[in-house]
Formats: structure tokens, sequence, C-alpha cells
């Protein structure tokens, strides 16, 4: 699997006052070093990809708020030109984002994971994640017997067991029942 030019780092929730503050929610573990004042992000898409422009993004200010942060941009001035971000990715070069540590994992690596239960039967693979109010969920492509099917996991303590990131196996305890 190769890595992506561009690692999700943050998404814009909505904007915040009349001074162009957008709240962030960080998807990173080193938000402070990433939104912090003087660094660059760059305008992206769910899916990780960059936008057309390359459109850059310098942090101008940056304050915890609620479970996010209130940052200010250079490129944004004032409330109406934040209205436009709600809900858009930011993004950073690959080469600039620290390696997860081994028991951690990029979100975009679990795409294409076998999927097993702890007995090693097969599950299914990873086909999608979604950002559920619930936490991280994995759509899980079924193998036997129900190979047209997905299902959901959540990506919690509760249903993953552990993740192999070398094998690229996720071995879960799905909730009794969810499986048949």
């Amino acid at each position: 699997m190769t890595t992506p030019a561009f690692i999700i780092v943050g998404r814009v929730r909505k904007a915040h006052g009349i001074r162009g503050e957008v709240v962030v929610e960080a998807i990173t573990d080193a938000p402070d070093a990433v939104f912090a004042p003087g660094r660059r992000v760059f305008a992206g898409t769910a899916t990780g990809d960059v936008s057309p422009s390359r459109q850059e993004l310098h942090v101008r200010s940056v304050r915890p708020f609620n479970e996010g942060m209130l940052v200010g941009f250079d490129e944004v001035p004032e409330r109406n030109a934040a209205e436009l971000w709600r809900g858009r990715y930011l993004l950073l070069p690959a080469d600039e984002v620290p390696a997860p540590a081994d028991d951690e994992v990029f979100l975009h690596d679990l795409i294409g994971m076998r999927v097993e239960l702890i007995g090693g039967q097969p599950v299914g693979t990873v086909e999608e994640l979604y950002d559920l109010p619930q936490g991280l969920a994995l759509d899980v492509r079924r193998t036997e017997p129900r190979d047209a099917e997905t299902v959901l996991l959540l990506y919690d303590d509760h249903t993953i067991a552990s993740v192999d990131k070398d094998a690229r196996v996720i071995v879960v305890t799905p909730p009794e029942g969810l499986l048949e």
C-alpha cells in the first residue's frame, strides 16, 4: 500500500465570530504542532485529496474551544469567508506528518485491511470509514456467506481486539448477533 501525498489533519466544523475564525476538529495526535501560528495546511477533501487549486492556509491564531479549537487563518479575514470553509478538510503533506507510534495507525491505512474474528474466521475487508456521533465506524464488506453485504463496526476498545499494521489484519469482537 502506498502512502498518500497528503494526510488529513483536521476538519472545519463551522465559522465562529466575526473575525474569520473557524472551529476545527483536529484529526491528529499533535494538534498543537500542526495548528501552531505560522504553520500552513492545505484545503482538501474527505478522501484526503488536496483541492485542485492547492490552496494553502496559514495559521494566524489558535486557542482551545470546547472539544476542538478556534483557528484563525491569514487567508480567511471575516465571517463570510469563514462560512465557505464549513465541512472542509485540512491536509498536510505526508512527509511533514510524524509516523504513527507502534500502537497507532493512520486512518487511511485501515482501508483495505482484512477483518477477522479472534478465532481467525474471516469477516471481510474494510471498504470505508465513517465519522459518526458514536465515533469512528468501519464499513466492512462481508466475505462468506454474504458477499454483497456490508456491516458497520465501531472502531473502539469494545470491538477492536487488535490491529496488525504489517499483516494488514484487524481482529474484532463484535456485539453478539451482529454478524449472524
